[in-house]
Protein backbone atom coordinates (compact mmCIF):
# COMPACT_ATOMS: atom_id res chain seq x y z
CA UNK A 1 0.00 0.00 0.00
CA UNK A 2 1.49 3.32 -1.01
CA UNK A 3 1.50 6.44 1.13
CA UNK A 4 -0.72 8.18 -1.46
CA UNK A 5 -3.22 5.35 -1.24
CA UNK A 6 -3.32 5.61 2.53
CA UNK A 7 -3.93 9.35 2.31
CA UNK A 8 -6.78 8.89 -0.16
CA UNK A 9 -8.37 6.23 2.01
CA UNK A 10 -8.06 8.43 5.10
CA UNK A 11 -10.02 11.35 3.58
CA UNK A 12 -13.76 11.01 4.28
CA UNK A 13 -15.96 11.20 1.18
CA UNK A 14 -17.81 14.16 2.71
CA UNK A 15 -14.60 16.15 3.03
CA UNK A 16 -13.67 15.29 -0.53
CA UNK A 17 -17.04 16.50 -1.76
CA UNK A 18 -16.64 19.77 0.13
CA UNK A 19 -13.09 20.31 -1.11
CA UNK A 20 -14.24 19.98 -4.70
CA UNK A 21 -17.78 21.33 -4.41
CA UNK A 22 -17.26 24.68 -2.71
CA UNK A 23 -14.52 25.95 -5.06
CA UNK A 24 -16.54 24.74 -8.05
CA UNK A 25 -19.66 26.52 -6.79
CA UNK A 26 -17.66 29.68 -6.19
CA UNK A 27 -16.07 29.72 -9.65
CA UNK A 28 -19.30 28.89 -11.47
CA UNK A 29 -21.30 31.58 -9.68
CA UNK A 30 -18.60 34.17 -10.39
CA UNK A 31 -18.58 33.09 -14.04
CA UNK A 32 -22.36 33.17 -14.22
CA UNK A 33 -22.37 36.69 -12.79
CA UNK A 34 -19.98 37.85 -15.49
CA UNK A 35 -21.42 36.07 -18.51
CA UNK A 36 -24.90 34.55 -18.99
CA UNK A 37 -23.80 30.97 -19.60
CA UNK A 38 -24.28 29.49 -16.13
CA UNK A 39 -27.68 29.22 -14.36
CA UNK A 40 -26.39 30.46 -11.02
CA UNK A 41 -29.72 30.23 -9.18
CA UNK A 42 -30.09 26.58 -10.13
CA UNK A 43 -26.51 25.93 -9.00
CA UNK A 44 -27.13 27.38 -5.55
CA UNK A 45 -30.42 25.53 -5.14
CA UNK A 46 -28.84 22.24 -6.23
CA UNK A 47 -25.90 22.74 -3.87
CA UNK A 48 -28.36 23.39 -1.03
CA UNK A 49 -30.17 20.11 -1.82
CA UNK A 50 -26.91 18.15 -1.67
CA UNK A 51 -25.88 19.91 1.56
CA UNK A 52 -29.26 19.15 3.10
CA UNK A 53 -28.94 15.42 2.41
CA UNK A 54 -25.29 14.53 2.68
CA UNK A 55 -23.10 16.90 4.59
CA UNK A 56 -22.55 18.44 8.02
CA UNK A 57 -24.95 20.95 9.60
CA UNK A 58 -22.51 23.73 8.68
CA UNK A 59 -22.63 22.84 4.99
CA UNK A 60 -25.75 24.93 4.35
CA UNK A 61 -24.06 27.92 5.93
CA UNK A 62 -21.04 27.31 3.71
CA UNK A 63 -23.21 27.14 0.58
CA UNK A 64 -24.80 30.46 1.55
CA UNK A 65 -21.45 32.12 2.27
CA UNK A 66 -19.77 30.82 -0.89
CA UNK A 67 -22.71 31.71 -3.15
CA UNK A 68 -23.23 35.22 -1.79
CA UNK A 69 -19.51 36.06 -1.87
CA UNK A 70 -19.14 34.73 -5.41
CA UNK A 71 -22.19 36.64 -6.62
CA UNK A 72 -20.87 39.82 -5.03
CA UNK A 73 -17.42 39.49 -6.59
CA UNK A 74 -18.95 38.74 -9.98
CA UNK A 75 -21.25 41.76 -9.77
CA UNK A 76 -18.49 44.11 -8.67
CA UNK A 77 -16.18 42.77 -11.36
CA UNK A 78 -18.80 43.27 -14.06
CA UNK A 79 -19.65 46.75 -12.81
CA UNK A 80 -15.97 47.72 -12.75
CA UNK A 81 -15.56 46.47 -16.31
CA UNK A 82 -18.64 48.41 -17.34
CA UNK A 83 -17.32 51.62 -15.77
CA UNK A 84 -14.01 51.04 -17.49
CA UNK A 85 -15.92 50.55 -20.72
CA UNK A 86 -17.61 53.92 -20.36
CA UNK A 87 -14.22 55.65 -20.30
CA UNK A 88 -12.00 53.42 -22.41
CA UNK A 89 -12.29 52.42 -26.05
CA UNK A 90 -10.61 49.09 -25.32
CA UNK A 91 -13.13 48.31 -22.61
CA UNK A 92 -16.22 49.50 -24.44
CA UNK A 93 -17.16 45.96 -25.43
CA UNK A 94 -18.24 45.20 -21.85
CA UNK A 95 -20.65 48.12 -21.81
CA UNK A 96 -21.92 47.10 -25.25
CA UNK A 97 -22.52 43.56 -23.99
CA UNK A 98 -24.52 44.88 -21.07
CA UNK A 99 -26.61 47.01 -23.41
CA UNK A 100 -27.24 43.99 -25.62
CA UNK A 101 -28.49 41.98 -22.64
CA UNK A 102 -30.93 44.65 -21.41
CA UNK A 103 -34.21 45.12 -23.27
CA UNK A 104 -34.89 48.83 -23.88
CA UNK A 105 -38.17 48.79 -21.97
CA UNK A 106 -36.55 47.04 -18.99
CA UNK A 107 -33.69 49.55 -19.02
CA UNK A 108 -36.10 52.48 -19.09
CA UNK A 109 -38.03 50.96 -16.18
CA UNK A 110 -34.81 50.40 -14.22
CA UNK A 111 -33.68 53.99 -14.83
CA UNK A 112 -37.00 55.33 -13.61
CA UNK A 113 -36.93 53.20 -10.46
CA UNK A 114 -33.31 54.13 -9.80
CA UNK A 115 -34.23 57.82 -9.89
CA UNK A 116 -37.17 57.23 -7.55
CA UNK A 117 -35.68 54.79 -5.04
CA UNK A 118 -31.89 54.99 -5.35
CA UNK A 119 -29.75 52.03 -4.29
CA UNK A 120 -32.80 50.20 -2.90
CA UNK A 121 -33.43 49.11 -6.49
CA UNK A 122 -30.12 47.24 -6.38
CA UNK A 123 -31.28 45.19 -3.40
CA UNK A 124 -34.33 44.01 -5.32
CA UNK A 125 -32.67 43.63 -8.72
CA UNK A 126 -31.24 40.18 -8.02
CA UNK A 127 -34.60 38.89 -6.78
CA UNK A 128 -36.42 39.88 -9.97
CA UNK A 129 -35.81 37.50 -12.90
CA UNK A 130 -33.72 39.28 -15.56
CA UNK A 131 -33.62 42.36 -13.34
CA UNK A 132 -29.93 42.44 -12.46
CA UNK A 133 -28.47 43.57 -15.80
CA UNK A 134 -30.96 46.40 -16.55
CA UNK A 135 -30.45 47.84 -13.06
CA UNK A 136 -26.68 47.50 -13.31
CA UNK A 137 -26.71 49.22 -16.69
CA UNK A 138 -28.93 51.97 -15.30
CA UNK A 139 -26.40 52.51 -12.51
CA UNK A 140 -23.58 52.67 -15.05
CA UNK A 141 -25.41 55.18 -17.24
CA UNK A 142 -26.14 57.27 -14.14
CA UNK A 143 -22.39 57.21 -13.32
CA UNK A 144 -22.99 55.71 -9.89
CA UNK A 145 -19.66 55.48 -8.03
CA UNK A 146 -18.37 51.99 -7.36
CA UNK A 147 -18.49 52.34 -3.53
CA UNK A 148 -22.17 53.27 -3.69
CA UNK A 149 -22.87 50.31 -5.98
CA UNK A 150 -21.05 48.03 -3.54
CA UNK A 151 -23.22 49.21 -0.62
CA UNK A 152 -26.36 48.30 -2.51
CA UNK A 153 -25.05 45.07 -3.98
CA UNK A 154 -24.04 43.46 -0.67
CA UNK A 155 -27.61 43.04 0.64
CA UNK A 156 -28.75 42.15 -2.88
CA UNK A 157 -26.35 39.20 -3.05
CA UNK A 158 -27.19 38.06 0.47
CA UNK A 159 -30.92 38.10 -0.31
CA UNK A 160 -30.35 36.30 -3.63
CA UNK A 161 -28.29 33.51 -2.04
CA UNK A 162 -30.81 33.07 0.78
CA UNK A 163 -33.75 32.88 -1.66
CA UNK A 164 -32.25 30.20 -3.88
CA UNK A 165 -30.96 28.26 -0.89
CA UNK A 166 -34.50 28.19 0.49
CA UNK A 167 -35.67 26.77 -2.85
CA UNK A 168 -33.06 24.04 -2.46
CA UNK A 169 -34.09 23.32 1.13
CA UNK A 170 -37.73 23.05 0.10
CA UNK A 171 -36.88 20.71 -2.77
CA UNK A 172 -34.54 18.58 -0.69
CA UNK A 173 -37.02 18.19 2.15
CA UNK A 174 -39.73 16.84 -0.15
CA UNK A 175 -37.73 13.90 -1.50
CA UNK A 176 -35.68 11.16 0.06
CA UNK A 177 -33.09 11.02 -2.72
CA UNK A 178 -30.86 14.00 -3.50
CA UNK A 179 -31.19 13.71 -7.27
CA UNK A 180 -34.95 14.07 -7.00
CA UNK A 181 -34.55 17.23 -4.98
CA UNK A 182 -32.00 18.58 -7.46
CA UNK A 183 -34.40 17.98 -10.36
CA UNK A 184 -37.18 19.79 -8.52
CA UNK A 185 -34.89 22.66 -7.55
CA UNK A 186 -33.78 23.14 -11.14
CA UNK A 187 -37.38 22.99 -12.31
CA UNK A 188 -38.47 25.61 -9.78
CA UNK A 189 -35.65 27.98 -10.71
CA UNK A 190 -36.51 27.62 -14.41
CA UNK A 191 -40.17 28.37 -13.70
CA UNK A 192 -39.23 31.40 -11.60
CA UNK A 193 -36.94 32.73 -14.32
CA UNK A 194 -39.36 32.35 -17.26
CA UNK A 195 -42.70 33.04 -15.56
CA UNK A 196 -42.50 36.87 -15.57
CA UNK A 197 -41.57 37.05 -19.26
CA UNK A 198 -44.32 34.57 -20.14
CA UNK A 199 -46.85 36.58 -18.14
CA UNK A 200 -45.84 39.78 -19.92
CA UNK A 201 -46.32 38.10 -23.29
CA UNK A 202 -49.74 36.80 -22.25
CA UNK A 203 -50.80 40.26 -21.10
CA UNK A 204 -49.47 41.85 -24.27
CA UNK A 205 -51.30 39.28 -26.39
CA UNK A 206 -54.52 39.87 -24.45
CA UNK A 207 -54.19 43.61 -24.90
CA UNK A 208 -53.67 43.25 -28.64
CA UNK A 209 -56.63 40.95 -28.93
CA UNK A 210 -58.89 43.36 -27.11
CA UNK A 211 -57.81 46.36 -29.18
Amino acid sequence: MTVLGELVRSVPPESTQQAVGYPSLFLLVVLGSLVPVVPTGALVSSAAVVAFHHTSPFALLMVFAVASCAAFLGDVGLYWLGRRGSHSRNGSRWLARLRARAAPERLAQAQRKLREHGVLVLVLSRLVPAGRIPVMLACLLAAMPLPRFVRGDIPACLAWAATYQLIGLLSGSLFGKPWQGVVMAIGLTVVISVAPAAWRRVRAGGGDGGA
